[in-house]
């Protein structure tokens, strides 16, 4: 017998409904991010982008999200149903996957009758920045919509499952994708398989907005008028909350140092590893693996040491990806990447705690008058590591010698910045046991 996708949701959220429906949002969440955009960068090269139209990957769709998430958070506070900004913001993005799958047709040579994707790079760079912006008040919308529906006491619990069923769906479909990418004619057949998937990735994102109309808020929060004063109170606010405060000081500095690779990563394993889309597919596929075969068991650690702590382990882990490169890189190429792929795969089973624990974390502290623009503040700020700090890294090989000898040399900055991250991390959880007690948990 065959049993829909809606069944099978269902029946691993057991009877919660609203678990259900928020474990469908992973899904459909997980499906347009794997299918779109974990291929953006692939894309860019195909469009003709060097190393620094990668870098811009990644840097204009953080510029333009954050020119909009303090907007954005201040105007989701002042509606009394934000289910219809999450709405809007999925339609919205799928508007911006299928104008990413018509950029090779757009050209600063429309009269010219060859298939040229070359110009078009520009033009995809500006899509994906409206399907970025998009995405990003979709997140702050649905986590500041989350505790209008799910009481505290239920938190953990809903999101473990939404986040499991995220990494889950996210296991096979990099692996497939790369599969379809490798086995697609050179050229114009590449170009098209793409644009197929950010057909697809659009269509996800609909059925997404489809879902949230099932969604209600049991809890609404009272809506807060946009005005200048209005704005002020709530500059004040956060600037009084301390322990959001330190959060964000801690928080900041950890996405930074996580930030600082992105783009180094992709130049090692294509560059100097000389991985295909196959083997790229199976680097995502590794590192999914193992945080699906450890959400559970960090769900349950939350549920009896806390939720800030566990985010050490996290951090660990992304501290020891740069030791992975750096022994990879150090190896003849011929084989390796396949010491590469199992090393990456290992130190990423603590990463599920940086996905289950950071929005719990962040909503512990966050002002609950002002909660949306809390999470928005906390938003564009990851949005401008995002933005700054893969540019920063490209910029830092390059001063390095922009070689295999500087590569291995920035990671290994890398990795000593981000263990300092820990360590701030350690230290706030510890000023926090401190100052609040086992409520700081």
């Amino acid at each position: 017998m065959i049993i829909n996708p809606i069944t099978r949701v269902k029946n691993f959220a057991g009877s919660n409904p609203v678990a259900a429906r928020y474990a469908m949002d992973g899904l459909l969440a997980a499906l347009a991010a794997n299918i779109a955009s974990n291929n953006n960068n692939l894309f860019a090269l195909r469009l003709g982008a060097g190393d620094y139209q990668l870098s811009l990957v990644q840097f204009l769709p953080q510029l333009f999200t954050m020119l909009i998430l303090i907007p954005g958070g201040l105007f989701a506070g002042s509606l009394r149903n934000k289910r219809r900004l999450i709405i809007c913001a999925l339609l919205t993005g799928a508007v911006g996957y299928l104008l990413c799958a018509l950029s090779p047709f757009f050209r600063f040579t429309p009269t010219r009758s060859e298939f040229n994707p070359a110009h078009s790079i520009y033009f995809f760079l500006v899509f994906l920045a409206l399907a970025a912006g998009a995405t990003a008040t979709y997140n702050i919308s649905w986590q500041s919509f989350f505790p209008e529906v799910v009481d505290i006491k239920e938190r953990n619990y809903v999101l473990t499952k939404r986040s499991h069923m995220d990494v889950f769906i996210s296991i096979p479909l990099p692996l497939l994708v790369g599969t379809i990418l490798l086995h697609t004619a050179a050229g114009s057949g590449k170009i098209i398989a793409h644009q197929c998937f950010y057909f697809f990735a659009a269509l996800f994102l609909i059925f997404a907005a489809i879902n949230y109309r099932r969604i209600k808020a049991v809890r609404p929060a009272a809506p807060k008028r946009v005005s200048f004063p209005e704005i002020k109170n709530a500059a004040l606010s956060l600037s009084r909350n301390k322990p959001y405060l330190l959060f964000i000081a801690a928080a900041l500095f950890f996405y930074m140092m996580w930030h600082f690779d992105w783009t180094l990563y992709f130049i090692g394993q294509v560059t100097y590893l000389k991985m295909n889309e196959f083997q790229i597919g199976l680097t995502t596929l590794g590192a999914t693996t193992a945080q699906f075969l450890t959400m559970r068991f960090w769900g349950r650690y939350n549920e009896k040491h806390g939720v800030v702590f566990p985010v050490t382990f996290g951090i660990l882990g992304l501290s020891l990806c740069p030791i992975a490169m750096i022994i990879s890189l150090s190896l003849p190429v011929s084989f390796a990447r396949y010491v590469f792929l199992p090393l990456h795969a290992i130190v990423s089973l603590p990463l599920a705690t940086t996905t289950l624990n950071m929005l719990q974390c962040l909503l512990q502290v966050a002002d609950e008058e002002y909660r949306s623009f809390s999470i928005s503040v906390y938003t564009c700020l990851v949005c401008l590591s995002n933005a700054i700090m893969p540019v920063a890294g490209v910029a830092l090989y390059r001063a390095l010698g922009g070689d295999r000898d500087g590569l291995r040399l920035a990671f290994a900055i890398i990795f000593v910045l981000r263990i300092i991250s820990m360590g701030f991390w350690l230290l706030r959880w510890k000023l926090n046991q401190t100052a609040f007690g086992k409520s700081a948990r």
